[in-house]
């Protein structure tokens, strides 16, 4: 049996196209990646990201990338918590990522949240990954 990790994947390709220098990212819509992109984009990582349908009619998520000066705003983006072995965390052992530079994101039992809610509201949860 196979498994495939989508949100590895997704990471994956916007660290790709970051790298590359491409203005935009397609991937297929599911809820937990656009709840990414709903953080990287409040947090200033990327220009904007919306829904949309592709030419069969499928929803997809388009990702517009951000440059600052033709330096990519994702200069590191890392899966944490892994199909193989998930890594799980309390609000007091949130880890910093960059002294604060950087954003970590996990999923609560209250939605996706970045680090900062997540200590804020005094929630633990599922650590997805960081960048910076």
């Amino acid at each position: 049996m196979a498994v495939h990790d989508t949100i590895g994947d997704f990471l994956t390709m916007l660290r790709n196209a970051s790298s590359a220098g491409k203005p935009e990212v397609c991937t297929q819509y599911s809820r937990i990646r656009m709840g990414i992109a709903k953080i990287l984009k409040q947090d200033g990582f990327i220009a904007d990201f919306q829904e949309n349908k592709n030419e069969r009619g499928l929803p997809i998520v388009k990702v517009k990338l951000k440059y600052v000066q033709n330096t990519p705003a994702i200069t590191g983006i890392e899966r944490v918590s892994k199909p193989g072995q998930r890594i799980y965390t309390d609000s007091t052992s949130i880890p910093r990522v960059l002294g604060g530079l950087g954003v970590s994101i996990l999923t609560t039992n209250k939605g996706i949240m970045d680090d900062r809610q997540a200590r804020r509201e005094k929630l633990g949860g599922e650590m997805i990954c960081r960048v910076w």
